[in-house]
């Protein structure tokens, strides 16, 4: 989905400003993800409950609880990929769209959980906008510095996200940060298109499909658990540093 690369068309607040009419769509994009990823919806799961179900399991052990949340969402993904790419360009005008919200809103909830289980509450702004940005990658970076957000002192590189979780983020900052990252998904949805082109043969389609999903929610996985440390240690270094945003 090039999410990891060093691609930078309109990753940015006012990249998404400028788009028209892709702006009410980049909000409504981001609306639903955390409306049905991290609050969940009919019979699809909240981020909490996945995180109360891991919890019981596994007898309150946290990280072993991510495991299986991230194994899961893992295994989820490739099935999406799978049923996406199945019928081969016959099918893909109609089932990728949807594919594209299924595999965001497990990312989301995915990250979501990661967060929760590491200390960090949810329901706050600044986390929320943290888990967003965990699904551009790299990109992440960029859109804060240009959002005009600072991280805490030592806290560059891994951990930048969990530091933004923990501050206090101006709502207007929280609203710019959340649109660009839904102007960055969607983006993504034509190269991934493009990406698909080749499966011209059922079943085979759907392998390679599954496969690609699969590895991109792995890879949004371990970059959630390198960038949400745990809080206690997030905690302090904020705290050392008097950082607020």
């Amino acid at each position: 989905m090039g999410l990891f690369g060093s691609d930078k068309r309109a990753d940015t607040p006012a990249e998404a400003e400028e788009a028209g009419p892709l702006d009410a769509a980049a909000n409504a994009f981001v609306g639903k993800l955390l409306d049905f990823g991290i609050e969940g919806i009919g019979p699809v799961d909240s981020a909490a409950q996945v995180v109360a179900k891991a919890r019981k399991k596994h007898g309150g052990d946290d990280e072993r609880a991510i495991e299986e949340i991230v194994s899961d969402h893992v295994r989820m993904a490739g099935v999406g990929g799978f049923v996406t790419g199945f019928g081969g360009i016959v099918t893909m005008p109609v089932m990728l769209p949807a594919n594209v919200l299924e595999f965001y809103t497990l990312a989301t909830r995915m990250v979501a959980s990661i967060a929760e289980l590491r200390g960090y509450d949810v329901s706050g702004k600044g986390t929320r906008s943290a888990v967003l940005l965990s699904l551009v990658g790299a990109d992440a970076d960029d859109i804060i510095r240009r959002v005009g957000l600072s991280t805490a002192v030592g806290m560059t590189g891994s951990g930048r996200l969990a530091s933004l979780a923990m501050s206090r983020m101006p709502k207007a900052a929280g609203m710019m940060i959340n649109k660009a990252v839904g102007f960055r998904l969607l983006t993504t949805v034509g190269g991934k298109a493009l990406g698909r082109l080749i499966r011209f043969v059922p079943v085979a389609g759907g392998i390679v499909g599954a496969g690609l999903d699969g590895y991109l929610m792995k890879r949004i996985a371990d970059h959630a658990r390198r960038e949400f440390t745990p809080t206690s240690a997030v905690g302090g270094a904020l705290e050392a540093s008097g950082d607020t945003l």
